[in-house]
Formats: structure tokens, C-alpha cells, sequence
């Protein structure tokens, strides 16, 4: 079976999303906001 790119691609956005969500709440930057991205970022 063939790996499927789109998976991948999803799949590495979405660690990127997170990390980037960690390193805002480390810094006490915009909880609201940063939620709010790390719901939509993840959500496919």
C-alpha cells in the first residue's frame, strides 16, 4: 500500500502546530489565541 502524502503532510503540520502552541503558552502569550490555533491546526 502506498503511503499517502496528504496524511503525512497533515500529520506533520499538525506536531508543528503544537510545538508552536507550547512555546506561546511557555511565554504567557495570548492564551486565548493560542488555544483557538491549536484547535484549528489540529482539527484535520
Amino acid at each position: 500500500m502506498k503511503e499517502n502524502p496528504l496524511a503525512k503532510k497533515s500529520y506533520s503540520f499538525a506536531l508543528k502546530i503544537v510545538a508552536l502552541y507550547k512555546n506561546l503558552i511557555k511565554q504567557h502569550s495570548e492564551y486565548n489565541l493560542s488555544k483557538q490555533l491549536l484547535r484549528s491546526g489540529t482539527s484535520i
